[in-house]
C-alpha cells in the first residue's frame, strides 16, 4: 500500500485505472447473529459527564470532598463584596456533603448600587448557554432569612440581565431548606460568556450570614429527564444509531486506589446523598451522572448495557489478595440485581423507589477494565489465576444469561475460561486498524471490540508521541476498515464501540473523539469518525453472506438484513494504486435485474489529515446518495473514490435520488473561553 501522504498527492486523479473488482455474494451460508452492534464507552473523561453529557450548568455546586480532591470555591465569586467561605458546619446538609458555603455580607459593589444586595455567582463549565427557554433551578440555605432570593443568568462581560425571578425565603436557623424555581430568560445571549447569580438582601439575615449548598440550574434535558442529558449531545450520540452503551467507562471504574474505586451505591438516590468521587483524569466527579441516569439513558436510546463492574484492581496497580476479594463479587452481584432484579429483590427495591420498578435489560457484564494495563504483571497473572475465575462463576451461577466479559483478550494471552468472552481495545495508526482487517477470523472466543479509535498518524511515534489534535478522514477510513472486519465476523463479535466520545474543548486529557463541545451549543461538532460510524450503524445486517474476496484495496462485507428485507453492501477503499477509483460489479445470488438499490458513499477531501474543527465549523466529509439499479445479469456497478466510505443497501432505494445530502458547510462562532 502507498502511505496517505502519498495518496493525497494522487487523489485529483479521477479516471480508474485499477481493474474492477467483482464480488459474488450467496444467499446461504453465512453467519446468523442477532445484528452486529455500535455504541461507546463513557467515562467522565475530557469533562464529558460533569461539564458535558450530564445538562447541569452549576460548576462544584456541592464544595465535594473525596480522597484525593479537597473541597473548593472553584467557580465561586462574590457579589457585592460578600465574604464567601467554605465551612463544615456541625448540622451538615448530609453526611454526603459535609462542606458548605457561607455567605456573609460585604462593602463593594459589582452588579447593583444597593450594598444590602449580596450573594454570589458561578461561571459555570466555562460559560452557560443562555436562551428562551425554561431553566430548573434549587439550591438548600441554612439560617434564618426574611425576604427573598433573586435567581438570574447575567452577561460575564457586561453585567446584562437575560432573566431573572424571585425565589421566597423558607430558610429556616436549624434545619436545611431546599428552595426551588423555574427561570425562563427574555431574550437569547449573545455568547455563551455567562453567569448563574443568587443574590439576597443582607438586612433580612438574622446571623449576618446564610449557608448554601447543592446549587443547581438544569437547562431543558434530552426527553425531559430530571438531573438529565444535555440536548444537543444527546441528539448527536442518538443521531449515530447506537445499540451498544458500555458504562461507567475504563479507567474510571478502576479508580485511582483500592480506597477510591467507582461505588455505584454512591450514584444514586437524592444528589445530596452522593459524595464526590476521585476522577481519575485529575479533578473531583460529582456522581451527578450516577448509574439510574445512565440506564435511563441507554433505555431513552434502545441501547444494550454491557455494565462494567469493579474486580479489585485499581490504576496505582492495587491488586486485592484472593481472600479479600468476596466482598467486591457480593457488591458486583448486588449492582447486577439493582440493574435487572425484579421489584420484589432486595436491591431491586431500591430501584424501583428511585422510580423504575420494572427492570433494566441485561445481557452483558464485564470483568474488571484493562486488566493487563495498570500493575502488570501481577495484576494480569492474578486476573487469569483467580479473580475472573471468580467473578465469573458467581455471576453464571446467578445470572446464567449474562455473558459475563473478561477486561483482556485471547490477543492479550488469555484462553477464555468458558463462557467467558474477551474485550478487544485497539488505539492505533489507520494503517495498524487496516492490517487487522482479518484479525478475528480465525478464532472461536467472543469478543467485545470495547473501545477502538484511529489516535496516531502512519509513520508517527505511537505512544511516544502526541495524538492527533482531532480525528481525521484517513483515520475514519482506517477504522471503517476494522469496523467491516469485524461485522464479517459478527458470530464471534458483540459488537465495537468508540472510545472516549465527547471532549469539552475547555478542559480535556485526550484529544481524539469522536464529538466535541463547549458550553455554547454552535461548537457540537461531529467529527470525521462520527460520520463513518453513523453509515455503518444505519445498516445493520443479521445475516452476513459468503463472497468472493478480493481485498485491498477495497475491503467489503456483504449481508441481509431480515428487518427490512434488504441485502446490504459495505466497503471502503484504502489507499488504491495511485489514488485511482476502484470500480465495483457487485452482484446478490437471488437478487434480478432492475432491483434499485441507494448507494451511500462517504469521501474526504483532497488531504486525507483534514478534520472537522469545531473552530472553523468547517465538515470535511462529503456525504452523496444515489440509486444504482441492477443490469441485466442482475449485477450492481459503480465506483468508489480513494479513501472512501459506502453502503449499498436495497431496502433504502425507494427513498433515494441522487444528490448530495450533506456538502461542506461553515458556520461562524464566537469561542471566547
Amino acid at each position: 500500500m502507498v502511505s496517505l501522504k502519498l495518496a493525497a498527492l494522487a487523489g485529483a486523479l479521477a479516471v480508474p485505472l485499477t481493474a474492477a473488482v467483482e464480488i459474488s455474494v450467496s444467499s446461504e451460508g453465512g453467519n446468523a447473529t442477532s445484528g452486529h452492534q455500535y455504541g461507546f464507552l463513557h467515562e467522565d473523561i475530557n469533562n464529558s459527564g460533569d461539564g458535558g453529557l450530564y445538562a447541569e450548568l452549576v460548576r462544584n455546586r456541592a464544595f465535594q470532598v473525596s480522597e484525593t480532591f479537597p473541597p473548593t470555591l472553584e467557580a465561586w465569586y462574590p457579589v457585592n463584596g460578600a465574604q464567601l467561605s467554605l465551612k463544615n458546619l456541625s448540622t451538615p446538609l448530609s453526611e454526603a456533603l459535609p462542606t458548605s458555603m457561607n455567605v456573609a455580607a460585604g462593602n463593594s459593589t459589582r452588579y447593583s448600587n444597593s450594598t444590602t444586595k449580596v450573594g454570589f455567582f458561578n461561571d459555570g463549565y466555562w460559560g452557560m448557554d443562555v436562551k428562551v427557554q425554561t431553566y430548573s433551578g434549587s439550591f438548600w440555605v441554612l439560617g434564618e432569612y426574611d425576604g427573598s432570593f433573586t435567581a438570574s443568568l447575567q452577561s460575564n462581560i457586561t453585567g446584562e440581565v437575560f432573566g431573572s425571578v424571585k425565589v421566597e425565603s423558607q430558610s429556616q436557623p436549624d434545619e436545611w431548606i431546599e428552595h426551588t424555581f423555574e427561570l425562563t430568560p427574555f431574550k437569547d445571549a449573545p455568547s455563551s460568556n455567562n453567569t448563574f447569580v443568587i443574590t439576597f438582601d443582607s438586612v433580612g439575615v438574622s446571623s449576618g450570614s446564610l449557608d448554601f449548598n447543592v446549587i443547581s440550574l438544569f437547562p431543558p434535558t434530552y426527553k425531559g429527564r430530571k438531573n438529565g442529558m444535555r440536548i444537543d449531545i444527546a441528539e448527536a450520540l442518538e443521531e449515530l444509531h447506537p445499540t451498544l452503551f458500555r458504562i461507567p467507562g475504563g479507567n474510571m471504574l478502576e479508580g485511582l486506589a483500592n480506597t477510591s474505586w467507582w461505588d455505584w451505591k454512591n450514584s444514586i438516590g437524592p444528589l445530596k446523598d452522593r459524595p464526590g468521587f476521585s476522577g481519575v483524569w485529575e479533578y473531583q466527579q460529582t456522581n451527578g451522572l450516577g448509574l439510574m441516569e445512565y440506564l435511563q439513558f441507554a433505555e431513552d436510546l434502545g441501547m444494550e448495557l454491557v455494565v462494567g463492574v469493579y474486580d479489585g484492581l485499581s490504576l496505582n496497580g492495587d491488586v486485592t489478595p484472593q481472600d479479600e476479594l468476596q466482598p467486591f463479587i457480593d457488591d458486583a452481584l448486588n449492582e447486577i440485581e439493582f440493574i435487572s432484579g425484579s421489584a420484589d429483590s432486595t436491591w431491586g427495591s431500591v430501584r424501583a423507589e428511585l422510580g423504575h420498578p420494572e427492570p433494566f435489560p441485561l445481557k452483558y457484564v464485564e470483568v474488571g477494565n484493562e486488566d493487563w494495563l495498570a500493575g502488570a504483571p501481577e495484576s494480569w497473572t492474578t486476573f487469569k489465576a483467580y479473580r475472573f475465575p471468580m467473578f465469573l462463576e458467581a455471576i453464571n451461577e446467578a445470572y446464567p444469561d449474562i455473558q459475563v466479559i473478561s477486561s483482556g483478550s485471547y490477543y492479550d494471552g488469555y484462553d477464555m475460561p468458558e463462557p467467558g468472552a474477551g474485550d478487544y481495545h485497539v488505539y492505533a495508526e489507520p494503517d495498524t486498524l487496516v492490517s487487522e482487517f482479518n484479525k478475528f477470523d480465525n478464532i472461536t472466543t467472543l469478543h467485545l471490540i470495547g473501545e477502538m479509535a484511529a489516535v496516531h498518524p502512519n509513520g508517527g511515534i505511537g505512544w511516544d508521541g502526541l495524538l492527533m489534535p482531532f480525528p481525521w478522514w484517513g483515520g475514519a477510513v482506517g477504522e471503517a476498515v476494522s469496523l467491516i472486519g469485524y461485522e464479517r465476523n459478527t458470530d464471534r463479535i458483540i459488537g465495537a464501540a468508540y472510545a472516549p466520545i465527547i471532549r469539552n474543548m475547555n478542559r480535556w486529557q485526550w484529544s481524539i473523539t469522536m464529538i466535541q463541545f463547549a458550553a455554547d451549543p454552535a461548537l457540537t461538532t461531529r467529527s470525521t469518525s462520527w460520520y463513518v460510524w453513523e453509515l455503518m450503524a444505519a445498516h445493520i445486517m443479521t445475516d452476513t453472506l459468503p463472497a468472493t474476496s478480493d481485498f485491498d484495496p477495497l475491503f467489503y462485507v456483504a449481508g441481509k438484513s431480515d428487518k427490512t428485507g434488504g441485502h446490504i453492501f459495505k466497503a471502503a477503499v484504502y489507499n488504491s494504486t495511485d489514488g485511482a477509483d476502484v470500480p465495483v460489479k457487485l452482484a446478490f445470488e437471488g437478487v434480478g435485474p432492475g432491483t434499485a438499490a441507494e448507494l451511500t458513499v462517504l469521501t474526504g477531501p483532497e488531504n486525507p489529515y483534514s478534520v472537522n474543527d469545531p473552530f472553523t465549523g468547517v465538515n470535511v466529509v462529503e456525504t452523496t446518495k444515489s440509486t444504482v439499479t441492477s443490469n441485466e445479469q442482475g449485477v450492481f456497478e459503480f465506483d468508489l473514490p480513494n479513501l472512501s466510505v459506502a453502503v449499498l443497501d436495497t431496502s433504502s432505494a425507494s427513498n433515494s435520488t441522487s444528490r448530495k445530502v450533506k456538502s461542506r458547510w461553515n458556520r461562524q462562532v464566537e469561542y471566547r473561553w
